[in-house]
């Protein structure tokens, strides 16, 4: 089963060099003395902007504008940017005739819009190894919550099986990411793809974890929608996108009423108000519009098809592969896997340290060593402590507090790069894990509003 195509190449091969990204020289303190240039290893989270796209933001700025309202030459031209900008997103991902592109705040924010759309008695289909953002969006649906696969395999005969049973009179939904935002493995999208369209129903694709990593094409992947958010995608905070087919779209109640995405509002004899909403993309965008995420997310867009997205996949399948290496040589530490070693993935990994909660073990990479990595469980619960063998019914909260000596941590720690990661960032975490796990921690942590952090006394 083909899951994703990726490339490879061995350990100290990169391809091109890294992407110039904003941070890239800020300097940082250590506890232990001195500074040390930031590694930021939570690309996961929140990607860096590129340089690119700030110097064209900046470049922007000066002609700032409210857009499609306004008669004044700033107003046309931001119009004109914006609606230049959903054309670029489209070809960046392939859109088919007839798709629109939809301008949110955020992955989270496009699938529950796309929730809000759904026709009545929707049946959706959902692994619980999702984030949470595709996870609970869909409280007015029915939900069939799937069982984390071990396999991809396994993934397509799962959702097979389950949309089998399924009310063929109603409308159904697949919900599934194209990255785990965990492990990093990629799924087999075009496989779930191919039997949501055999059993009546559509799909829609989470690509928060894929788009900065990886080319999306819905034609090529055959999904009727993909979210992502422009802050993983080397954009700043504050913009999304849904793009795909309009006919849900079309027919449902606006997701937000106001002005935008009203045509024609007209008082009725009797009092009311009459309203006729737009069919376009703008029956969803009420409101004034973030112009500048718009034109962010476009330039990242263009940034990544230009810099070669194929030489961005290889040099970071090299940071992938040296990373993974360098921890299996710490006998210690545990890389968390639902498919198994072999399995493609982008650079997300996720893994736990024996003897230590992972929550101290990031703040000592943080405060000692001057690398941002994240530790919890990253907005995707059930898939998380499915991967730490807990109990589903266990609380904890990303970021749980350290765990009494003998207890088990229910956290893992997540390191993430990308387009703009330094070589030297990759080898001085391998560095640190190595050297935290061989000497320990050089200063003393406490807990502190449910995080781990150094002791000032």
């Amino acid at each position: 089963m083909s899951v994703h195509p990726v490339s490879t190449c061995t350990p100290g091969s990169v391809a091109t060099a890294p992407l110039e990204v904003l941070g890239r020289d800020v300097r940082v303190p250590l506890v232990t003395g001195g500074e040390v240039t930031y590694a930021a290893l939570d690309y996961a989270a929140s990607a860096p902007a590129l340089q690119r796209v700030w110097d064209d933001v900046a470049a922007y700025a000066p002609y700032y504008g409210s857009v499609h309202r306004g008669a004044g030459y700033l107003s046309q031209l931001s119009t004109d940017l914006f609606e230049q900008s959903r054309a670029t997103v489209a070809d960046f991902l392939g859109c088919r005739e007839g798709d629109q592109v939809v301008f949110t705040r955020s992955t989270t924010d496009s699938l529950n819009l796309l929730a809000s759309v759904l026709p009545a008695g929707t049946q959706v289909f959902v692994f619980e190894t999702e984030h949470h953002a595709s996870l609970l969006p869909w409280r007015d649906a029915r939900v069939t919550y799937l069982t984390a696969p071990r396999t991809p395999e396994q993934a397509v005969a799962s959702l097979e099986s389950s949309l089998a049973r399924r009310d063929p009179d109603a409308p159904a939904l697949v919900c599934v990411t194209g990255a785990s935002n965990v492990t990093g493995e990629l799924w087999p999208v075009r496989e779930l793809a191919d039997a949501a369209h055999a059993h009546g129903a559509r799909i829609v694709l989470d690509a928060a974890q894929l788009a900065p990593h990886h080319p999306v094409d819905i034609a090529e992947l055959d999904v009727d929608w993909v979210a992502f958010s422009g802050h993983k995608l080397y954009a700043p905070f504050g913009s999304g996108v849904l793009a795909g087919r309009a006919d849900w779209l079309q027919e449902a109640e606006p997701y937000l009423a106001g002005g935008g995405a009203s045509r024609k509002v007209a008082r009725r004899a009797d009092g009311g108000v009459d309203v006729e909403w737009h069919t376009t993309a703008a029956r969803h965008e009420a409101g004034s519009p973030n112009v500048i995420g718009v034109y962010s997310i476009a330039s990242a867009c263009r940034a990544l098809t230009e810099a070669g997205f194929d030489s961005l996949v290889e040099r970071e399948q090299g940071l992938v592969t040296r990373v993974r290496a360098g921890l299996a040589e710490v006998p210690q530490v545990r890389v968390l896997s639902l498919f198994g070693d072999d399995a493609p993935r982008v650079g997300v990994i996720s893994f736990v340290v024996d003897g230590w909660n992972s929550s101290h073990f990031a703040a000592a990479l943080s405060a000692e060593y001057g690398i941002g990595v994240r530790d919890g469980l990253f907005c995707a619960h059930p898939l998380v402590r499915t991967l730490l063998g807990s109990e589903p019914t266990e609380p904890g909260e990303c970021g749980s507090p350290e765990t009494e000596p003998g207890e088990k941590s229910l956290n893992a720690i997540r390191v993430s790069f990308g387009a703009g990661t330094p070589d030297e960032h990759v080898d001085r975490f391998l560095g640190a894990v190595t050297e935290l796990v061989r000497d320990g921690a050089q200063w003393n942590y406490r807990t502190e509003d449910g995080r781990c952090v150094p002791a000032r006394d």
